[in-house]
Protein backbone atom coordinates (compact mmCIF):
# COMPACT_ATOMS: atom_id res chain seq x y z
CA UNK A 1 0.00 0.00 0.00
CA UNK A 2 2.43 2.31 0.83
CA UNK A 3 4.41 2.09 -2.73
CA UNK A 4 1.28 3.00 -4.31
CA UNK A 5 1.15 6.00 -2.05
CA UNK A 6 4.60 7.25 -2.82
CA UNK A 7 4.13 6.51 -6.70
CA UNK A 8 0.41 8.49 -6.57
CA UNK A 9 2.62 11.35 -4.92
CA UNK A 10 5.55 11.05 -7.49
CA UNK A 11 3.87 10.86 -10.26
CA UNK A 12 1.55 14.15 -9.15
CA UNK A 13 4.49 16.09 -8.54
CA UNK A 14 4.43 19.28 -11.16
CA UNK A 15 7.95 18.62 -12.34
CA UNK A 16 6.59 15.18 -13.56
CA UNK A 17 3.31 16.61 -14.95
CA UNK A 18 5.29 19.56 -16.89
CA UNK A 19 8.06 17.00 -18.10
CA UNK A 20 5.01 14.93 -19.71
CA UNK A 21 3.73 17.91 -21.07
CA UNK A 22 7.05 19.13 -22.69
CA UNK A 23 7.58 15.32 -23.85
CA UNK A 24 4.16 15.35 -25.52
CA UNK A 25 4.42 18.99 -27.33
CA UNK A 26 8.07 18.26 -28.39
CA UNK A 27 7.00 15.06 -30.56
CA UNK A 28 4.64 17.47 -32.09
CA UNK A 29 7.07 20.24 -32.51
CA UNK A 30 9.45 17.59 -33.79
CA UNK A 31 7.15 16.60 -36.31
CA UNK A 32 6.63 20.53 -37.51
CA UNK A 33 9.78 20.57 -37.89
CA UNK A 34 10.65 17.57 -39.88
CA UNK A 35 8.22 19.12 -42.16
CA UNK A 36 9.37 22.38 -42.58
CA UNK A 37 13.01 20.88 -42.69
CA UNK A 38 11.48 18.28 -45.91
CA UNK A 39 9.01 20.36 -47.51
CA UNK A 40 10.09 24.14 -47.04
CA UNK A 41 13.96 24.28 -47.09
CA UNK A 42 14.91 21.18 -48.30
CA UNK A 43 13.70 21.90 -52.06
CA UNK A 44 15.04 25.38 -52.46
CA UNK A 45 18.46 23.82 -51.14
CA UNK A 46 17.93 20.98 -53.29
CA UNK A 47 17.56 23.75 -56.16
CA UNK A 48 20.24 25.68 -55.43
CA UNK A 49 22.54 22.73 -55.87
CA UNK A 50 21.01 21.61 -59.47
CA UNK A 51 18.29 19.58 -58.23
CA UNK A 52 20.22 17.25 -56.03
CA UNK A 53 17.97 15.56 -53.42
CA UNK A 54 19.88 15.19 -49.80
CA UNK A 55 17.70 12.23 -48.81
CA UNK A 56 18.36 10.28 -51.48
CA UNK A 57 22.34 10.66 -51.70
CA UNK A 58 24.05 7.17 -50.54
CA UNK A 59 27.12 5.63 -50.80
CA UNK A 60 26.51 2.12 -52.01
CA UNK A 61 28.31 -0.51 -50.80
CA UNK A 62 27.02 -3.39 -52.13
CA UNK A 63 24.12 -3.44 -54.96
CA UNK A 64 20.76 -4.88 -54.64
CA UNK A 65 20.09 -8.22 -56.87
CA UNK A 66 16.91 -9.26 -57.09
CA UNK A 67 17.44 -12.71 -58.96
CA UNK A 68 19.66 -13.99 -55.87
CA UNK A 69 17.65 -11.76 -53.28
CA UNK A 70 20.31 -9.66 -52.03
CA UNK A 71 19.28 -5.75 -50.67
CA UNK A 72 21.44 -3.64 -51.71
CA UNK A 73 23.68 -1.91 -48.90
CA UNK A 74 24.19 1.51 -48.27
CA UNK A 75 25.51 4.14 -46.59
CA UNK A 76 22.02 7.21 -46.52
CA UNK A 77 24.23 10.22 -45.71
CA UNK A 78 21.49 12.39 -47.32
CA UNK A 79 19.08 11.13 -44.96
CA UNK A 80 21.80 12.05 -41.76
CA UNK A 81 22.52 15.71 -43.30
CA UNK A 82 18.61 16.34 -42.88
CA UNK A 83 18.58 15.25 -39.74
CA UNK A 84 21.85 17.37 -38.91
CA UNK A 85 19.65 20.67 -40.27
CA UNK A 86 16.33 19.39 -38.67
CA UNK A 87 18.69 19.41 -34.75
CA UNK A 88 19.99 23.08 -36.35
CA UNK A 89 16.60 24.25 -36.35
CA UNK A 90 15.17 22.74 -33.35
CA UNK A 91 18.24 24.02 -31.35
CA UNK A 92 17.71 27.26 -32.95
CA UNK A 93 14.21 27.84 -32.53
CA UNK A 94 14.75 26.56 -28.64
CA UNK A 95 17.29 29.52 -28.49
CA UNK A 96 14.88 31.90 -29.51
CA UNK A 97 12.42 31.09 -27.28
CA UNK A 98 14.58 30.45 -24.03
CA UNK A 99 15.88 34.23 -25.03
CA UNK A 100 12.61 35.39 -25.13
CA UNK A 101 11.02 34.12 -21.86
CA UNK A 102 15.10 35.01 -20.38
CA UNK A 103 14.00 38.75 -21.53
CA UNK A 104 10.35 38.67 -19.98
CA UNK A 105 12.09 37.50 -16.87
CA UNK A 106 14.71 40.74 -16.78
CA UNK A 107 12.01 43.03 -17.19
CA UNK A 108 9.74 41.37 -14.37
CA UNK A 109 12.38 41.84 -12.36
CA UNK A 110 12.08 45.33 -10.90
CA UNK A 111 15.23 46.61 -9.33
CA UNK A 112 15.20 46.69 -5.92
CA UNK A 113 14.25 50.12 -4.05
CA UNK A 114 17.53 51.09 -1.74
CA UNK A 115 16.55 50.26 1.43
CA UNK A 116 16.49 53.01 4.01
CA UNK A 117 19.25 53.06 6.56
CA UNK A 118 18.19 50.85 9.76
CA UNK A 119 16.74 52.66 12.98
CA UNK A 120 19.59 52.90 15.85
CA UNK A 121 19.20 50.55 18.16
CA UNK A 122 18.15 51.96 22.08
CA UNK A 123 21.98 51.30 22.86
CA UNK A 124 23.19 53.71 19.92
CA UNK A 125 20.41 56.17 20.76
CA UNK A 126 21.12 56.16 24.47
CA UNK A 127 25.04 56.45 23.59
CA UNK A 128 24.42 59.09 21.11
CA UNK A 129 22.70 61.67 23.67
CA UNK A 130 25.32 60.61 26.04
CA UNK A 131 27.86 61.96 23.67
CA UNK A 132 26.21 65.06 22.72
CA UNK A 133 25.86 65.49 26.52
CA UNK A 134 29.81 65.41 27.08
CA UNK A 135 30.33 67.33 24.00
CA UNK A 136 28.39 70.51 25.30
CA UNK A 137 30.42 70.40 28.74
Amino acid sequence: MGFLKEFKEFAMRGSVIDLAVGVVIGGAFGKIVTSLVDDVIMPPIGFITGGVDFSNLQYVLTEANEAEGVAEVAIKYGNFINVIIQFLIIAFCIFLVIKGINSLKRKEEVAPEPEAPAEPSKEEVLLAEIRDILRSK
